[in-house]
């Protein structure tokens, strides 16, 4: 920190209590030092110019930094999971990185160095699980091999072996409904900007159990502030996720569910971790090319399904295109597609509401047979796990 001069020795103190200024002004004194390594937590250091001293927005937190045992380290995760309250439950863990599997919540870490983590050289995905079984792993397990590719991350192991872990991971975790993750690393090795140093590329997943309830309501969604990913980017699922988070945080502040990007030419894009649709006045499904976007799993399969809803004549077409903003806001319909969200209705966009306000019927026939098709669907979408 600037405001440190002095290097600091054990025969420094730092006071119990602040200066008067200090606690008078927020303002912490130059002179300040400590009696042995310390974390200040709760600590945002404000430097405005032409200012000598530091201001403190909050209270410090200050004790004494152990020095743990790896025993106690591993002690102190047991300790601090067991704190924490989440509607999530982490089942089973796979990791390269010990060559197995674990239940327990504690060991499920992966190490500082990997690139992954310091330089976000990672890649990613997901699928369901229901009634125990796996929904379209095949097809996600394509997806990140070829996010991989893109990310010049090489394969630890092979296509199948890569697929034995995952649904070997899912038996061990006893989980009959909730979500698989895992992830393809460029791996350990350094804290270097380039993977040459990396031992080896690092495989990892994960099951989540959800106690949180499905709810198919309608959302209203804003068009996002946040620059979309280029495309290069955007077609790979990659751990580089900040602009989605930044996304779903600004729509959050505004009081929706989701923020719609727009591509570099205005054209309606995707949402933040999610693909979009509408149903025209013309009952046509439409949905944005998937060309500078996410090539969605869920989105794919929905606009296969759709196609009994053609031949029902509930629908008269279906087209994937560029869709404007104006042709988007005037739609019928509006819906969100994705492994998360499933097909969830979207009532408003910005100022003007979709349609008539209401949850339409073609959103909900298709949320209707992705779920039949996720419980009793093709072999090819559903792999079943041997528990």
């Amino acid at each position: 920190m600037a405001f440190l001069q002095t290097p600091l020795s054990q025969n420094q103190r730092f006071p119990t209590k602040l200066p008067h200024h200090a606690n008078n002004s927020g303002v912490i004194s130059r002179n300040i030092s400590f009696t042995r390594p310390l974390s200040i937590r709760g600590l945002r250091i404000v430097r405005s110019s032409g200012q000598n001293e530091a201001l403190v927005d909050s209270s410090p937190q200050i004790f004494d930094v152990p020095l743990l045992s790896c025993s106690e380290a591993i002690e102190m995760l047991k300790v601090n999971r067991a704190k924490q309250k989440s509607k999530q439950q982490y089942l089973a863990m796979y990791s390269s990185v010990f060559g197995g599997i674990t239940t327990d919540p504690a060991a499920m870490v992966i190490p500082l160095d990997d690139h992954m983590v310091h330089r976000g050289h990672g890649v990613f995905d997901t699928a369901a699980i229901v009634d125990g079984y796996l929904y379209e792993l095949d097809q996600h397990l394509d997806r990140i091999i070829r996010s991989a590719s893109m990310a010049k991350i090489k394969l630890p192991y092979g296509r199948e072996s890569l697929r034995k872990i995952l649904i070997q991971t899912v038996s061990a975790s006893k989980c009959k409904k909730g979500s698989l993750r895992y992830w393809l690393s460029a791996g350990g090795g350094d804290f270097q900007l380039s993977p040459s140093g990396c031992h080896e590329p690092a495989f990892y997943a994960i099951v989540i159990q959800d106690e949180s309830p499905f709810v198919s309501k309608g959302i209203k969604v804003v068009t996002s502030s946040i620059p979309i990913k280029p495309p290069q980017f955007a077609t790979m699922k990659s751990v580089n996720y900040l602009p989605n988070v930044l996304s779903k945080m600004e729509a959050e502040e505004n009081g929706a569910y989701a923020a719609i990007w727009l591509d570099a030419d205005g054209f309606i894009a995707e949402g933040p971790n999610m693909n979009v649709a509408f149903i025209t006045k013309t009952k046509e499904l439409l949905m944005p090319l998937f060309d500078k976007i996410l090539s969605g799993c869920t989105a794919k399969r929905v606009l296969s399904l759709a196609e009994a809803l053609v031949r029902e004549g509930k629908l008269h077409g279906i087209r994937v295109g560029n869709v404007t903003v104006e042709e988007g806001k005037r739609a019928e319909e509006m819906m969100l597609i994705g492994s998360g969200v499933l097909v969830k209705p979207v009532l408003q966009w910005d100022d003007q509401v979709i349609g008539n306000g209401k949850e339409g019927p073609i959103s909900e026939a298709l949320l209707d047979l992705l779920l039949k098709d996720m419980k009793f669907g093709p072999s090819n979408v559903r792999v079943p796990v041997p528990y």
